[in-house]
């Protein structure tokens, strides 16, 4: 007799994180550059706060996908 045990599939639940920044003025270029110390090797500019902001974000969200894949539990 053949038995076929079935994984279940994984279940994906969203968990709101909230990460500080650390923005910086650059007054001999312009603008803000910002890094994310939890998250080594994130870093961003921009030229205006909200920029910044939105960058961080896309940044944060990069940095996280990758380091998804780079563990294995990307999806196939």
């Amino acid at each position: 007799m053949n038995h076929v045990v079935a994984t279940p599939p994984p279940v994906i639940i969203d968990v709101p994180v909230t990460l500080i920044a650390i923005v910086r003025p650059e007054p001999e270029v312009g603008g803000y550059s910002a890094s994310i110390p939890a998250l080594p090797g994130c870093h961003t500019q921009g030229e205006t706060l909200d920029e910044v902001r939105a960058n961080l974000r896309e940044a944060a969200e990069g940095w996280l996908a990758v380091a998804h894949e780079d563990a294995g539990l990307g999806q196939p």
